[in-house]
């Protein structure tokens, strides 16, 4: 009344103030989360192209070893070195096998204050050693005693060789089947796991899809859990091989490095038995014939007949190609190189494989050192080399002239060669592939093993094999597990904090009689809880980052190379557009360098070009002492440093951690063939009297190692450590710090 204001317009003015204030409000969160999202985005990026690249180059590794075997004389010196890892089958004959590692010799000491095992084992005694390891209560002192060892291991060889390739198991009203995927070990997901779920039991079935071992520091131990567990429900506990089953591969990715150090004394007999059980390991299983559970995954020619009926054991390794088996006079076991010359016609090669592959494919630059071509045609051979394989040639010659009457048997031995070669072909594309959006089935060129495989494929197996689900591993998921190709296929993956504490969680399934997947997500590490949603984001980004630039100073010269094709004018300078031009040219990681620029790059002008002087030596990372070695030798031992370690480890055969200094030599002159590169040996020579500080004449390989790592920590994706180990602490100082 007079005023001429209503409450009714007090509201209306406040409202819209309140509305405007959300509006604001929401686009600020909706950016923030927009942000923190490429964040996410771009450092899983980066994580997966260097754990794709180093996987790929492991490939590459075994293939140049096979193609040695397979090219080399016997008593050539290359040959020699790495012969041992391929004599699969030395003791060939089951009772052979057990007398080789019998564990009755093997005493355990009044002092031991583990579990002990009697056989045959009791849910009492499996379920005992899971609270031993939960509870740390010996481990601190010492591992479970190695008799033990031996002895569940050869029990558990017992029973694997009783099961099928192929398990075939069904769900019931009264219990659900759980599915783990990879667990790499990671002992705290496990236990986590049969914490939230139950431990396995008649009423509770589980399936472990694969990579139980490798990258993680108790791999020994789930093996141990898994086995038990296997020998005391056999028809409730299911294992799958995955593609880190493989003694090959673990002499890169840390299991073969984690036997060794906590069994110095047996720890080569347990890897020897290890190659064995895992080659023994089912390859899939099914449940109520609807869902197909296998660790990589499919490809246009999987053929589950064909996968039931092989000989798997034959497989020890799946980077290696099959050997045709034949018996001497006394009845041992002979194993022979299978004919290399199988006919191109057959479906086998009508689509190229990334592994192995006999004729190239397009042109060498269309690839990018994407393609695992065969070494033939990149190795420049010494004249000593081509000496050793023209007198091969004339003594194969000579063999032949003297074997024409063995024209029927060599028939056979071409349709066996070639049905081998298929086996193989689908024992690689299981455990090695992934899926992809696109239709059609393409060589996996990032891993460089196995395919690609699109809905297509999907969708045409499926109805093949009366199926409609497949559940597989092998690749590491954000939220722990995928759907994709209409949800026809789910990826799990169980290994929480893969990459980094914060980085992914791990989940597990549990499918009943309806087969509808129940997800069950979780993060095994207590430190997850403690850090916001930016702690997180910015923890693992600073650890992929910290990863990313040691990878760039790794490849100093060949990165200013490119750098100075875009720079004509030498000024030191270069563009933001030439500048992540180059780096994907030397690099390949796909990755969004225009992106990352505003945290790999700080040294820019006013007119926002890169001084790429300036910004190498803003990456500089302090290293060992290396003045005095010839630059080209210490780049290419700290962008190789994991391949190099791999055939150390290959070249000790005696796996005492020591190696000679002629060994030494010998290895460098390896990696110069692998590389196709010219390493002097003066240069070889000053580098090992410099590791050699005793002069004891052996080189300490974990020592020298350590002194040429670029980070102060070991990277997961290298062995088995967190990349980034920082305390709370560290993370409050790092986010107060104006710099990040």
């Amino acid at each position: 009344m007079g005023c001429g204001v209503t409450k009714s317009d007090h509201f209306h003015k406040h409202s819209r103030k309140a509305l405007r204030a959300a509006v604001l409000i929401q686009r600020w969160y909706r950016q923030y989360v927009a942000r923190s999202e490429m964040r996410r985005r771009c450092t899983w990026h980066i994580f997966q192209s260097i754990e794709y690249s180093g996987e790929q180059a492991q490939i590459k590794l075994s293939n140049f070893l096979n193609y040695l075997m397979d090219n080399f004389t016997p008593s050539s010196n290359e040959r020699n070195l790495i012969s041992h890892i391929f004599r699969e089958n030395e003791v060939c004959r089951d009772t052979e096998w057990e007398r080789h590692f019998c564990y009755k010799n093997i005493e355990v000491p009044e002092i031991y204050s583990g579990p002990h095992l009697t056989f045959p084992l009791t849910v009492e005694q499996a379920v005992g050693l899971v609270e031993a390891f939960r509870n740390k209560k010996f481990l601190s002192q010492q591992q479970l005693h190695s008799r033990y060892i031996l002895q569940l291991l050869l029990e558990t060889w017992k029973q694997l060789r009783m099961l099928p390739n192929i398990n075939r198991i069904s769900t019931c009203h009264s219990k659900e089947i759980t599915i783990c995927g990879d667990l790499h070990g990671q002992l705290e997901d496990l236990l986590l796991i049969f914490y939230k779920n139950g431990m396995p039991s008649l009423e509770k079935p589980y399936v472990f899809n694969g990579d139980f071992v490798d990258r993680g520091k108790d791999s020994i131990e789930i093996l141990i859990i898994l086995f038990a567990f296997l020998l005391v429900y056999p028809s409730d506990v299911y294992l799958n091989r995955g593609n880190h089953e493989d003694h090959i591969v673990n002499l890169r990715y840390g299991f073969t490095k984690e036997v060794l150090t906590k069994y110095k004394m047996h720890g080569k007999r347990i890897l020897k038995l290890l190659q064995k059980i895992f080659s023994w390991l089912p390859l899939a299983t099914v449940i109520d014939q609807k869902v197909l559970v296998l660790h990589g995954g499919i490809s246009d020619l999987t053929d589950l007949s064909l996968l039931a009926r092989l000989d798997r054991h034959n497989y020890v390794s799946a980077l290696r190609p099959p050997k045709r088996r034949s018996y001497n006079s006394a009845g041992t076991s002979i194993d022979s190189d299978v004919d290399e010359d199988v006919s191109s016609n057959s479906r086998i090669f009508q689509r190229r494989t990334s592994l192995l592959y006999t004729r190239p494919l397009g042109t060498r630059s269309s690839f990018q050192n994407r393609s695992l071509q065969d070494f033939s045609d990149r190795i420049r051979f010494s004249g000593e080399s081509d000496l050793e394989l023209s007198r091969r040639r004339e003594f194969i010659f000579q063999c032949s002239e003297s074997a024409k009457t063995l024209n029927t048997a060599a028939s056979s031995d071409s349709v066996q060669s070639e049905n081998l070669k298929e086996e193989w072909k689908q024992i690689l594309d299981l455990l090695w592939s992934d899926p992809m959006i696109q239709d059609g089935c393409i060589p996996n060129e990032v891993r460089g093993g196995g395919c690609y495989w699109g809905p297509d494929v999907t969708e045409e197996f499926l109805n093949k094999h009366n199926l409609q689900l497949i559940i597989r591993s092998h690749e590491c998921k954000q939220e722990g597990y995928e759907f994709c190709h209409n949800r026809k296929v789910l990826t799990l993956f169980s290994a929480s904090n893969y990459y980094d504490v914060g980085s992914n969680r791990g989940a597990y399934v549990k499918l009943g009689p309806d087969l509808v997947p129940y997800m069950i997500q979780y993060q095994a590490n207590s430190m997850t809880r403690e850090l916001s949603v930016r702690q997180s984001i910015g923890r693992t980004e600073r650890s992929a980052l910290k990863v990313l630039r040691e990878q760039l100073f790794a490849h100093k010269s060949d990165l200013i190379s490119a750098f100075k094709q875009y720079d004509s004018q030498n000024t030191g300078l270069v563009s933001l557009s030439d500048w992540a031009s180059a780096l994907e040219s030397v690099m390949h990681l796909g990755l969004p360098w225009r992106m990352l620029s505003s945290q790999l790059a700080t040294a820019k002008t006013s007119d926002g070009m890169i001084s790429y002087h300036e910004w190498f030596d803003e990456l500089a990372i302090k290293g060992a002492n290396t003045d005095h070695i010839e630059q080209g030798l210490l780049e290419t031992l700290y962008r190789h440093r994991s391949t190099l370690e791999t055939i150390f480890r290959i070249v000790d055969t005696d796996n005492s951690g020591f190696i000679t200094m002629e060994d030494f030599r010998q290895t460098w002159k390896l990696l110069s063939i692998y590389l196709k590169m010219e390493i002097s040996d003066d240069a070889i020579s000053d580098l090992a009297v410099t590791i050699d500080r005793n002069q004891d004449g052996s080189i300490d390989i974990d020592e020298f190692m350590e002194a040429f790592r670029l980070t102060d920590k070991k990277s997961r994706l290298e062995r088995g450590r967190s990349m980034f180990m920082g305390t709370n602490t560290d993370l409050t100082k790092l986010d107060t710090d104006p710099n990040i």
